[in-house]
């Protein structure tokens, strides 16, 4: 469930280059504040996967809402106690 909603957000990656620098920046509207700026583009995927990967794990464990993408939801449900 996990790896199908991050592969998703993944779908959603925008990326361009800076022409001061040359380097790679790659971000995903969903997830804002969450963005990766590196030499290549390959780089630039692999870091911006892991920025996600972490805006995924703090949203969860502050219980804070994550968005749908593509049909998928991550969402943490509370067990009950009898």
């Amino acid at each position: 469930m996990f790896s199908e909603y991050l592969q998703a957000a993944m779908h959603h990656a925008k990326y361009e280059i800076i022409e001061d620098d040359g380097s790679f920046y790659g971000h995903i509207a969903e997830f804002p504040g969450a963005w990766a700026n590196e030499k290549t583009l390959e780089a630039c995927r692999e870091d911006l996967e892991s920025v996600i990967e972490d805006y995924i794990l703090i949203a969860i464990s502050c219980h804070d809402p994550l968005p749908e993408i593509d049909g998928h939801s991550l969402e943490i449900r509370m067990a009950e106690h009898a």
